[in-house]
């Protein structure tokens, strides 16, 4: 019987690391298993003749999600340990960053004929409705590819039968995209058929901003998740760097 630390990835809320926890429990020669969502870890303790630490792995992994010994993890140096945690939260910045950069100026542009804002010329009128459309699709594109992750985590757990948040974030904007894209289709037909009434009705139905609005709130909310479970985890660590490294032990 053998205890061990395990580092996991991907791991988004508390139906993540009970998914986890409840796969690797029903494992054949898992005697216990614990996920922490907070330190992203997880303790195993299984019997060695059944299973290796490859196969703990392979079930997180099948799960949709990724592991690692914290042995390994543990081996690497502080220093690079450290630029780890900070590149990751450099890195969820920049997403929040370049969102919103286009996710504003999307916005203004999908609701500025309804609030009466000023537009160029070339957004107004029927004549203007691809350019008006398709704008629109350029300025999401950005906000999906920089945050591909929702897409690749949330349709990985999705597909393992272990959907989570992000699958349902990954579904919304998905579809919400993809409509706007058949949109732009039916809009360009109705102008090749002088069909106002069509090209009217779609350049109505664009919800493209809502897919990026959404995925920037969501970054928002993960931006201050990480800062706040970062500034928790350093605290944690202080708090252990404090118990005494050594001991006297007095017998008899």
């Amino acid at each position: 019987m053998k205890t061990q630390k395990f580092n996991v990835t991907g791991m988004t809320c508390s139906a993540c690391s009970a998914r986890i926890e409840k796969n690797i429990n029903n494992t054949n020669g898992i005697i216990e298993a614990n996920v922490n969502l907070l330190s992203n870890s997880m303790t195993v303790k299984y019997d060695e003749s059944v299973l290796t630490e490859g196969d703990i792995i392979k079930v997180v992994e099948d799960t949709g999600y990724g592991a690692l010994s914290a042995e390994r993890k543990n081996a690497a140096p502080k220093a690079e340990q450290k630029s780890d945690a900070e590149k990751e939260f450099k890195e969820m910045k920049k997403r929040l960053i370049i969102s919103f950069l286009f996710a504003v100026p999307l916005l203004y542009l999908a609701m500025g004929h309804m609030l009466k804002w000023p537009l160029p010329d070339i957004f107004h009128g029927m004549e203007n409705s691809i350019t008006f459309a398709f704008t629109q699709f350029l300025l999401a594109l950005p906000v999906m590819i920089i945050n591909k992750k929702y897409y690749t985590v949330g349709f990985k757990t999705l597909f393992k039968g272990s959907p989570n948040m992000d699958s349902l974030i990954a579904i919304g904007t998905t579809a919400a995209v993809g409509y706007g894209i058949f949109a732009i289709y039916k809009i360009g037909y109705g102008l090749g058929h002088m069909d106002m009434d069509m090209v009217m009705q779609y350049s109505m139905d664009l919800y493209f901003e809502s897919a990026a609005v959404i995925l920037a709130l969501i970054t928002l909310g993960k931006f201050l998740e990480a800062r706040a479970k970062g500034r928790t985890s350093d605290a944690i660590k202080k708090l252990m760097d404090l118990s005494p490294k050594t001991a006297l032990v007095e017998r008899d």
